[in-house]
């Protein structure tokens, strides 16, 4: 909704600046046309038709540049030290300063509409140069020593503190699963855990979804949510960003996670993998369940119950209390029968921990 405001809004800028335009260039046609009314209501409305259709088609992209700029903005003013940001301030006031008197000299413009665009472009420009001009020379500026000492112990705190406590993105996969609620208690997770809205809005249209196995995952979730803000030793924070342009749930959190400069937690393998592509960091709850799992070696003895065939001719298979499938050569006649096995090799995946193994006495 507000995307398309800002349209209709580009879009009105474009037509008001057409209108000035044309008002600015119709003396400089012949007297006769000039003064011909219906002439200068045709050149008026074909330039504010064609300047708000320009902008029109291109305000995606301005809003999109625009919204990137106002980020990288915002992070680059919540790192930068007090005293430099103190220096930017006083920067932006002298180019204000110098851009309100050039506007009295715009004022001499004959068109009031094209006045507008003039100003607020030297406006935009003089603010950009004032900070620009300013944060380069801050060097130059002798601040009291208390005030140095104090920015300079804030920006390291920040950078100690972004460091370690990096705010980390739930993936609805990551909140259904659950092992994310019993992990966000024991205190190894540390930063903020930041839920999207659209992530609450995938939950909710699960949650109410005609297929009973998916609308009791999206019930699940939303009570493992709940549960998490009570008991939660972390803070979790719900957020209202949204990209309006995209559709897929997946784009929109890669995206959000490349503008925060976070990590995503999942248990989805496909986000894992695209992930890494856009070089986007992922902390995968699965990988971390492989990593503490029991370490077993080759040549390691364990006794387990083969409770199938496998998927090639003569393989039994079993499992751990953790799940762990263990592929066992010849198993397939002890089916039903517990063994005991020796592990033979073992293959590590990011869909989790594989084990083969022989029966012992085989061995």
């Amino acid at each position: 909704m507000i995307i398309k405001a800002l349209r209709v809004l580009l879009t009105l800028i474009g037509a008001g600046t057409g209108v000035g335009v044309a008002s600015a260039t119709i003396t400089l046609f012949p007297d006769y046309l000039a003064n011909d009314i219906w002439m200068r209501v045709g050149w008026h409305t074909i330039l504010g038709l064609l300047f708000g259709i320009v902008l029109f088609v291109v305000s995606p992209a301005i809003i999109k540049a625009v919204s990137r700029f106002l980020k990288y903005i915002e992070n680059r003013l919540t790192k930068m030290p007090i005293s430099d940001l103190f220096i930017c301030v006083i920067g932006l006031i002298i180019g204000l300063t110098i851009a309100y008197l050039l506007s009295r000299l715009v004022s001499s413009i004959p068109s009031q509409l094209l006045q507008l665009p003039v100003n607020l472009l030297s406006y935009i420009a003089f603010s950009y140069l004032g900070i620009s001009i300013m944060y380069r020379r801050r060097n130059d500026f002798v601040l009291p020593a208390w005030f140095r000492k104090k920015s300079k112990e804030s920006h390291e705190t920040h950078d100690s503190l972004e460091k370690t406590c990096s705010p980390k993105l739930l993936d609805t996969s990551a909140i259904i699963d659950g092992r994310i609620y019993d992990l966000s208690k024991t205190g190894f997770l540390e930063g903020t855990l930041i839920v999207p809205s659209f992530i609450l809005d995938e939950l909710r249209h699960i949650a109410d979804h005609a297929d009973t196995m998916k609308r009791n995952r999206g019930r699940r979730g939303l009570d493992i949510l709940k549960q998490m803000q009570t008991d939660s030793k972390v803070p979790i924070k719900v957020i209202t960003q949204d990209y309006e342009e995209l559709s897929e749930v997946d784009a929109k959190l890669l995206r959000l996670a490349t503008e925060m400069s976070c990590a995503i937690i999942t248990t989805d393998y496909n986000l894992n993998k695209v992930a890494s592509v856009q070089k986007v960091p992922v902390l995968n709850v699965n990988d971390l369940a492989n990593a503490i799992k029991t370490v077993l070696i080759p040549g390691e003895t364990l006794t387990a119950t083969i409770i199938k065939e496998g998927k090639e001719y003569g393989q039994g298979l079993a499992y751990l209390s953790d799940g762990t499938m263990i592929v066992i050569e010849n198993g397939k006649q002890y089916v039903g029968m517990e063994m005991p096995l020796v592990v033979t090799s073992v293959m590590q995946t990011s869909a989790g921990r594989l084990i083969f193994a022989k029966i012992a006495d085989a061995v």
